[in-house]
């Protein structure tokens, strides 16, 4: 599963684009790799059922390494997703929790658009049963919604919306043991009134365009959140990491997202990426076992 979402002439051009890299200047350099990782992470979503790990925990640093201080909450969820759009540039995505138990049943609606249009999501919650709808595109005032309760949230999730962004190629490195490009994100005026992040530094891997380390800064230059990428493999064609994390530097908390099994090519029912999906529990398993079976 993870994110993927373009279609696949977009991303055969960009495959091309590529090539010419060497030639352009370097702000058209970080444009056009941060295009081929977009396009890479749209693919993703091509027609995906998936099932997911969550874990979360307080962290603190033990002989160098990262460890939780505390048991971590842990939730499966089983997810589901689409591209629909202009050649297939915006995507639709559903997903549940499947463990614990106690929240079985709580899902997480998302549409997706390469536009300016803002994104979309809508959260239900089995207990109260009802549905809440979330605006990605949040006012300064307001935090983006958390994905079922983890460090993950709606900003951290999105893709596309390049224009909303200026990209400068810092440098290139080696980064465990492969060539890496080191780029900066900052946020269109517009863009960063609605974001916590007035910068954020990407490092993508030169040939498998996968961001495989992120550091995100507020206003006053502080690294306030990074993201780990880990096992990264080529499934279906497509380079993944199979295992993402991310920490808050803030609260010390982290969350990590560990892809279980993931199925390309999927026959999925636009009816199931609906908000009738969320409430109606006979209506959602029925479009869900036909997943499951073609899973098996």
């Amino acid at each position: 599963m993870v994110h993927l979402r373009r279609g696949f002439i977009l991303a055969s051009l960009l495959a091309v684009a590529s090539v010419l890299l060497p030639s352009l200047g370097a702000a058209q350099t970080a444009r056009a790799v941060t295009e081929q990782l977009d396009a890479n992470a749209l693919s993703q979503n091509n027609s995906v059922f998936s099932i997911m790990k969550i874990a979360t925990c307080k962290f603190g640093i033990s002989g160098g390494k990262i460890r939780c201080t505390a048991r971590a909450t842990v939730k499966r969820l089983e997810s589901a997703s689409i591209t629909t759009g202009l050649d297939g540039k915006d995507s639709r995505s559903i997903a549940f929790i499947l463990e614990p138990a106690s929240e079985r049943g709580i899902g997480m609606l998302s549409y997706t658009y390469d536009s300016s249009k803002p994104n979309e999501t809508w959260l239900y919650l089995s207990a109260l049963g009802k549905v809440k709808r979330i605006v990605s595109s949040n006012s300064s005032s307001s935090e983006p919604a958390s994905l079922f309760g983890s460090e993950f949230t709606t900003e951290d999730q999105e893709t596309g919306k390049l224009d909303d962004y200026t990209f400068t190629m810092l440098e290139t490195i080696t980064f465990k043991g492969r060539k890496t490009y080191v780029i900066e994100q900052i946020p269109t005026p517009a863009r960063a009134r609605q974001s916590r992040y007035a910068r954020t530094v990407l490092w993508i891997d030169a040939s498998r365009y996968v961001n495989v380390k992120a550091a995100m800064y507020d206003s006053r230059g502080k690294e306030i959140r990074r993201v780990i990428a880990d096992n990264v493999e080529r499934v279906n064609g497509i380079w993944m990491a199979r295992s993402v994390t991310i920490m808050n530097l803030v609260t010390n908390r982290l969350s990590n997202m560990k892809i279980e099994s993931l199925y390309f090519g999927v026959s999925i029912n636009p009816a199931l990426l609906t908000q009738r999906a969320l409430t109606d529990t006979a209506f959602r398993e029925r479009h869900l076992n036909a997943l499951r079976a073609q899973a098996n």
